[in-house]
């Protein structure tokens, strides 16, 4: 194990975890705003856009504490993974359907496009990957 390895692990872990708390914090701060942006989506039935709005900021919170808490790293990061990569999916579904939304992920009341946040979310992905990659490698 590297010094590099190790400071890699380190700041892949902490600029995820930040992430997915201020995401989980951002969204449980204002649901309703939060289960507006999930309708906009136009993929759920409309109440299941409430059930979305109403857990998934609290799983996001609590991944993202993890990862910054370095405990239960992997599962965290496996969670992480997963939502990023079902959001890309969704996001891939906006830009083929040509729908003009904010994607809700980060900012109330910002505008972010679909093609923008997939592109962000690559580069989230790739760091729930080298997050979890590199915790085994990182440990003394």
């Amino acid at each position: 194990m590297s010094r590099f390895t190790r400071i890699a692990y380190h700041l892949s872990r902490l600029v995820l975890g930040g992430l997915f708390l201020y995401a989980g914090l951002v969204k449980a701060g204002d649901v309703t705003a939060f289960a507006r942006d999930v309708a906009n989506y136009k993929i759920l039935p409309y109440s299941w856009n409430y059930l979305v709005a109403a857990t998934l900021p609290y799983i996001e919170f609590l991944a993202g504490l993890l990862l910054v808490a370095n405990r239960r790293v992997r599962p965290a990061a496996l969670v992480t993974g997963g939502l990023t990569a079902v959001f890309m999916l969704i996001l891939a579904t906006v830009v083929a359907r040509g729908l003009d939304i904010d994607c809700g992920c980060f900012r109330p009341g910002g505008h972010t496009t679909a093609t923008q946040a997939l592109w962000r979310d690559a580069g989230i992905l790739l760091l729930c990957i080298a997050t979890y990659r590199l915790r085994d490698r990182s440990a003394p």
